[in-house]
């Protein structure tokens, strides 16, 4: 596991492009342009963009060249709050086999040890019981249920919260 970088757009669309049918229940809608090259490079730049602001970090997940999955630490706030969301997925050909719960494991520690945030967040849909497991191997705890949170396979969805504390 690695920053994306912006060499990966191939490789992200490739992965997307693949996984259309495994991610489409657990991912917003998303238009056609978005498994191109060009949509994913653009994406990458932003978040490298992002990233350069102490905004966020993207990963990628890597067996030889071809991208297994995707990790995303988003909105980190500073001040006070020390914080950011987690989100992510593994390739359908690759998911059991412990690959995000290690990847998980591994972003936590740099959150906490390169980044020295406080506090990470992340949702999962109710019936998402793998992505549960994940984040509770990590020691996430559940926090509560946001109503309606994400529009996720074109509807509001309910999402259970979890997070990690980072430092006592």
């Amino acid at each position: 596991m690695r920053v994306l970088r912006q060499s990966d757009a191939a490789a992200l669309a490739e992965a997307y492009v693949r996984n259309h049918d495994h991610l489409a229940p657990w991912e917003p809608a998303r238009p056609a342009e978005y498994f191109t090259q060009a949509w994913q490079a653009g994406d990458i730049a932003a978040r490298l963009r992002a990233q350069s602001r102490g905004e966020g970090v993207a990963f990628g997940l890597f067996t030889g060249s071809e991208l297994v999955g995707r990790f995303n630490l988003a909105g980190i706030v500073r001040g006070p709050f020390q914080s950011a969301n987690l989100g992510y997925w593994v390739d359908g050909a690759y998911a059991g086999r412990g690959l995000a719960s290690a990847a998980v494991q591994a972003i936590v520690e740099f959150a906490r040890d390169e980044l020295r945030l406080h506090r990470i967040e992340a949702g999962t849909l109710p019936h998402n019981v793998g992505s549960q497991r994940v984040l509770l191997k990590a020691g996430f705890q559940q926090i509560g249920i946001a109503p309606r949170y994400l529009r996720i396979a074109g509807s509001w969805q309910d999402h259970h919260l979890f997070q990690v504390i980072l430092h006592d």
